[in-house]
């Protein structure tokens, strides 16, 4: 720990000495692939060092530093881009993993102007979840942020991280435009074209609120059957809502919610109405089909090879007696 914290500090120290003069090739001894492995361990060591400290410079540089907060003193952001932070068993092993190995990046905060002593999270809300069930102080950068900024850097983490689901971004695209935020303040939050943008808020008010967040996050289930299931929705909204009163709905994983629900919603065909004509000895002469606004007749010729010709030329006579009736 020592000789990587010496590292650390040669690499912010300003550079007052040349490098020395390359070895000569023809005098350098042989190195093994043992000694290639360790130099190679070595240098990704002192690139990941590098890559620490440039974090640290960059945090300093912008006046920031980290702090270890009490979880329950950060509040969520006002507005929330996961639909799931504690659900399943993702979120269990999340928890596992800081309890074994401890945080390792800390969350961005922002402190409340209107509650002296409280901060509001940017992005790390998993982390304070967990660490607030780990009974754990959660490490945070606290910055004075604006409300565009926050949006901006809580978009901008997740989209580096991609661990938010389409239909999880789409509902923070339109939560951000309900709460007055402008779309290229949105676009910049997300990383996403204005074309794209629109695609995504409009599909979100095609779709219930209390729908999406009953299904969940859904993050194996793209743009394309959201849009599905939106448009089976506008033809049964009742439909919708008596699949997510059901108490085991939220028993299953957020894809098999999906799933579950827009099996509810697909139309299948009705069968059609069928009658049975027989013979007095009870075999199948005709079966009568109807099918919306048609009526199939089929006459089964093994057991009455004449009748289907019969009926042909009588079908002029029966329909003068239907229209007699009719009239009457």
């Amino acid at each position: 720990m020592t000789k990587r914290r010496d590292q650390l500090k040669a690499m912010m120290a300003p550079i007052t000495t040349l490098p020395a003069a390359r070895e000569d090739r023809s005098t350098r001894a042989p190195v093994s692939s043992g000694s290639l492995k360790a130099m190679g361990l070595s240098l990704q060591s002192l690139s990941d060092d590098a890559d620490e400290a440039q974090v640290l410079r960059a945090q300093l540089a912008s006046g920031s530093q980290v702090v270890e907060l009490d979880p329950d003193l950060v509040d969520p952001a006002f507005i929330r881009d996961r639909l799931n932070i504690i659900d399943g068993d993702e979120f269990e092993t999340f928890k596992a993993g800081l309890s074994e190995d401890g945080q390792q990046v800390p969350i961005l905060v922002r402190p409340r102007a209107d509650a002296p002593g409280r901060y509001q999270a940017a992005y790390g809300h998993r982390r304070v979840a967990a660490l607030r069930a780990l009974g754990r102080p959660v490490k945070a950068i606290v910055r004075e942020l604006s409300d565009e900024q926050l949006i901006v850097a809580q978009g901008k983490e997740n989209t580096d991280r991609k661990d938010l689901s389409f239909i999880e971004r789409a509902l923070f695209a339109a939560r951000l435009e309900d709460r007055g935020f402008s779309r290229v303040a949105i676009m910049a939050s997300l990383s996403v074209p204005k074309g794209n943008l629109s695609t995504m808020i409009s599909l979100v008010r095609e779709l219930p609120e209390d729908l999406i967040v009953a299904i969940g996050a859904a993050p194996k289930i793209g743009r394309p059957r959201w849009e599905q299931l939106a448009s089976l929705v506008k033809e049964g909204e009742t439909k919708w809502r008596e699949v997510v009163s059901d108490p085991n709905f939220q028993t299953g994983q957020s894809d098999a919610r999906f799933e579950r629900m827009l099996k509810a919603l697909v139309r299948r065909p009705k069968k059609p109405a069928t009658h049975v004509v027989k013979s007095d000895d009870g075999k199948q002469v005709a079966r009568v089909e109807r099918v919306k606004e048609q009526t199939r007749v089929t006459i089964d010729g093994r057991h009455a090879p004449d009748f289907g010709a019969y009926l042909v030329d009588h079908l002029p006579e029966i329909y003068a007696a239907f229209q007699r009736r009719a009239d009457a």
